[in-house]
């Protein structure tokens, strides 16, 4: 599982908890909500809640996260606020300008939530760092295995203005061809509303992510060249190519540490699970809800699994994040 995709998980945990929690503290008793008269009542609401699989996971999460933060304390595992900061701008950079922000805000979570379970995960990372490693043989291995998917095929760079009918779109080509600019006329007459206040920039993209029209068209183009109106199952499209990129063999130098990257985060993947279940093996778990009595059942302590637990880094200095 990859960092993206564990952290995606967290935050969906921790916006349950959060909902959880404004439910238990919004005003007590009354109505939630009535339809047409009808009253829904705070108590029959809370009740789904916590009744549901997701309090369920929600539990898991938080009883995780106080054995990832007993183990840290316990073991001196130290995660600074520069490595916090580092790792949530390394996942703000997966997303447009302000989209993490959005989604915090619709999940009604805290820029405090997210960094919580950032230390979480980093204190996972250095607590199973001593096991995990990805030796140059390893990486040549599986470079020999899959060095095909690194290869990049031939890839074109293009903007467009997509328009709804013919005549418009003569239009629009001929004031470009008359000195019009485009990132105006993008502005003002594309129909595409995820490009248009980008000039009608797509980026680069290779063959097959394009409807058929666009891309033969995009393709047989030279750099600089405006091409259309070409007509698409979307309208009709002014494309002007604005680079290519010639196909490129991988090499193992050139995917080297994208694969030893990949490969770190699959021993993470296989490391993490492992120590959050010695962790609970060892713990004094009580529940004390009936309805969430399975989802911690009575265990005998595992002696062995606990002594097997990773130990925290020799070193008192913070170790290594691992790599995306």
């Amino acid at each position: 599982m990859s960092r993206t995709i564990r952290t995606a998980a967290a935050l969906g945990a921790a916006a349950l908890c959060v909902t959880l929690a404004a439910c238990n503290n919004g005003g007590g008793g009354g109505n939630v909500a009535t339809v047409n008269g009808q009253a829904i009542s705070r108590a029959d609401f809370d009740h789904k809640l916590e009744s549901s699989a997701a309090a369920k996971q929600t539990l898991n999460q938080m009883v995780q996260q106080v054995l990832v933060e007993q183990y840290a304390r316990d073991k001196k595992i130290d995660v600074t606020q520069d490595e916090i900061n580092k790792r949530e701008d390394e996942i703000k950079k997966r997303y447009a300008p302000g989209q993490f922000e959005q989604i915090l805000k619709q999940q009604g979570l805290t820029e405090q939530d997210v960094q919580n379970l950032l230390r979480s995960s980093l204190v996972m990372e250095k607590a199973v760092q001593p096991q995990i490693h990805v030796s140059e043989a390893d990486i040549k291995a599986y470079f020999d295995k899959n060095h095909a998917q690194f290869d990049k095929p031939e890839q074109v760079k293009a903007r467009h203005i997509l328009v709804a009918d013919q005549n418009t779109a003569n239009q629009v080509l001929a004031k470009l061809k008359a000195g019009g600019s485009w990132d105006q006329l993008a502005k003002q007459y594309s129909t595409d509303p995820s490009s248009k206040d980008k000039g009608g920039d797509l980026g680069y993209f290779g063959r097959g992510q394009m409807v058929p029209q666009f891309q033969d068209a995009a393709f047989n183009a030279k750099v600089g060249q405006i091409v259309g109106p070409v007509k698409s199952p979307f309208g009709y499209h002014i494309i002007q190519v604005t680079d290519k990129k010639p196909p490129q063999k991988a090499t193992l130098a050139s995917t080297h540490d994208q694969i030893k990257q990949q490969l770190t985060q699959q021993q993470l993947g296989q490391q993490e699970p492992l120590l959050i279940n010695q962790l609970r093996q060892s713990a004094n778990i009580q529940v004390n809800d009936d309805r969430y009595k399975d989802v911690f059942p009575p265990t005998q302590p595992s002696t062995a699994a606990a002594a097997s637990a990773p130990a925290a880094p020799a070193s008192a200095a913070p170790a290594p994040a691992a790599t995306k």
